[in-house]
């Protein structure tokens, strides 16, 4: 079995018992897997990449020296955070650089995957600690923890938990039939 497909005699995936779904070979499977990761990295790259700016460029503002301790740790936190998010998002990268020609993409993709969640996992800590730094300083630390809350919340909604109502609605789709 290869991530949920059963694979037959012949190396020609299928997904599930009932017959349906595409069938591929593992090497197939994972040159489509790679295409859509990269896609999505192109997306989540733009982003990290164009954060981790912003926040390099607050520390030369002049005002950042009236930050005080608490803002400046926020503000380091958040600066590791982003790299972070920076290096795992670029981490695909090297797994390709670095294997291709080596006959292991489906495990490249396995890897790059992770690489991939991990990183959204820090850039999900990075935009709420640089939401926690600016509105401290715009509307105050209690309100600035219940609106980072907030969006913190609205994030994982749209991560996570609208995802996988999707994916059980497809499910329950395929069942019903």
């Amino acid at each position: 079995m290869v991530n949920g497909r059963k694979a037959g005699d012949d190396g020609v995936t299928s997904q599930g018992a009932d017959g349906h779904g595409r069938h591929e070979s593992v090497e197939e499977r994972a040159d489509r897997l790679w295409g859509e990761l990269l896609q999505e990295l192109r997306v989540a790259q733009t982003g990290v990449q164009i954060l981790f700016g912003f926040l390099l460029t607050v520390v030369f503002q002049s005002r950042f020296t009236e930050l005080s301790d608490a803002d400046r740790a926020i503000y380091t936190v958040t600066v590791m955070l982003g790299a972070g998010a920076v290096g795992a998002l670029i981490g695909p990268v090297s797994f390709h650089r670095l294997l291709t020609g080596r006959r292991l993409k489906p495990q490249m993709v396995v890897w790059a995957s992770r690489l991939t969640v991990v990183g959204l996992v820090l850039l999900f800590c990075t935009m709420a600690s640089a939401l926690l730094l600016i509105l401290r300083l715009a509307v105050g630390h209690t309100l600035a923890l219940w609106l980072v809350g907030v969006m913190a919340v609205w994030f994982v909604l749209c991560w996570v938990v609208f995802p996988e109502l999707a994916r059980h609605a497809a499910r329950s789709d395929l069942t019903d039939k």
